[in-house]
């Protein structure tokens, strides 16, 4: 249950009610981010510029936000990502790699290794070890690095706001805000 009310759109100051209005699924993530009234549409765009315009693969993008939310112990965030983790890519032995946090399983290649260990780094540390960050450019272009760094960030904060605030889980429609991004 959460530990806020949810904003109701119906009561909403006008730019929050079409912003809310906007988005393709009325999800509690996004009613409980309109609390923040100076912050929603922000925080949208950028959501919705990770998951639609990035040069990073957006399946390992999807294996970072999964990573993220096993990490942060975010349940919601997890849910709403595993279909959109498939649609882009990702396996089954992966997702399920991922949900035991054996980021080092055979279904895992270098590369997903490397951007686990990055991504764990960056949520332990913050500042990525010297090793693994040379690592990373010689592997992976400098925009898809801050992609990637930017990612992280991002999904960090919504399972942070999604498990303080207690946001109630719904039916996963993280794939239909794909689509309509899409179009």
């Amino acid at each position: 249950m959460a530990r806020l009310p949810y904003v109701d759109p119906a009561t909403a100051p006008q730019r929050v009610r079409e912003t809310l209005a906007s988005v393709a699924a009325p999800l509690n993530i996004f009613r409980m981010m309109a609390h923040a009234e100076a912050n929603l549409r922000s925080l949208l765009r950028l959501g919705g510029t990770i998951l639609s315009r990035q040069q990073l693969s957006g399946r390992l993008r999807e294996l970072a936000i999964l990573r993220v939310a096993q990490l942060s112990h975010a349940r919601y965030e997890w849910v709403q990502h595993v279909p959109i983790a498939k649609a882009a890519g990702a396996r089954i032995d992966q997702i399920a790699g991922l949900a035991t946090g054996n980021t080092s399983a055979d279904c895992f290649d270098a590369r997903e290794r490397l951007l686990f260990q990055f991504t764990d780094e960056l949520v332990r540390d913050v500042r990525v070890s010297d090793a693994t960050f040379e690592r990373m450019a010689r592997e992976f272009p400098p925009r898809e690095i801050v992609e990637l760094i930017l990612t992280v960030g991002y999904y960090m904060l919504i399972a942070r706001l999604l498990e303080t605030t207690g946001v109630d889980l719904e039916p996963d429609a993280g794939t239909k805000l794909i689509d309509a991004m899409k179009r």
